[in-house]
């Protein structure tokens, strides 16, 4: 395959008051990117970051900021997330399905990667069109929990959708977020995810750079076994 693995600590389970340090901290352990969740409130019960956020973290790190829109409408977020330097921009088909031709081109002229998700209820079928379109998305991120916390327990069967995308579309970017630690990573490596969510289980471990490494050797140990 030629897709990297790419281990991205979800910045919703660090500590707010210290954004900066805990990027400096992920980033010294080991992290490729720096997941982060936006939510409105109204696609997703929980409210989050906006874009001040991630304009104030860019001045601290020039890491990947891979942000993932839970909200109703992506339009609205995608100049001024790309003012403030995101460097990913992945939205909710769910709420993305006539309009997301524009999306990903406002997307890209922004400067920023093109991304969708789905929820676990939302057939893997609906992203084909996406992955295959003029200007397609250039990665796809399969919920393995329902999106608006964090904490929640892994959901196995969702690798499925990612074995099938993995077979369909060998060199795309399929990121798997929720419920991922050392007991679901082989699990989610093994069906071809190449770009690993963690939250809890790298903020609330002991020592997160082994956590970080353990993702990353799982990813690697798949990849060469396919």
């Amino acid at each position: 395959m030629g897709v990297t693995p790419k281990i991205a600590p979800s910045m919703l389970s660090s500590d707010f008051s210290n954004l900066a340090s805990e990027a400096h901290r992920m980033i010294n352990y080991g992290a490729d990117w720096l997941h982060m969740d936006i939510m409105d409130g109204h696609f997703v019960p929980n409210l989050t970051i906006g874009a001040p956020i991630i304009e104030s973290l860019r001045k601290h790190t020039k890491a990947y900021l891979d942000c993932h829109l839970m909200v109703t409408n992506p339009l609205d977020y995608v100049e001024p997330l790309g003012k403030a330097g995101a460097s990913g921009f992945t939205f909710h088909i769910e709420t993305s399905k006539d309009n997301w031709k524009e999306l990903i081109e406002r997307i890209s002229v922004q400067g920023m990667r093109p991304g969708v998700a789905l929820k676990p209820g939302t057939p893997i079928e609906e992203v084909y069109a996406l992955v295959e379109a003029e200007n397609p998305v250039e990665m796809v991120l399969v919920m393995t929990v329902e999106p608006g916390f964090g904490g929640q327990k892994f959901m196995p069967e969702m690798m499925d959708k990612v074995r099938i995308l993995r077979k369909k579309y060998p060199s795309l970017d399929i990121e798997v977020d929720g419920g991922l630690g050392p007991s679901t990573i082989d699990s989610a490596a093994s069906a071809g995810a190449n770009c690993i969510v963690a939250g809890s289980s790298v903020f609330g471990a002991p020592e997160p750079a082994q956590v970080i490494s353990l993702l990353r050797n799982s990813v690697e140990n798949a990849q060469q076994t396919h």
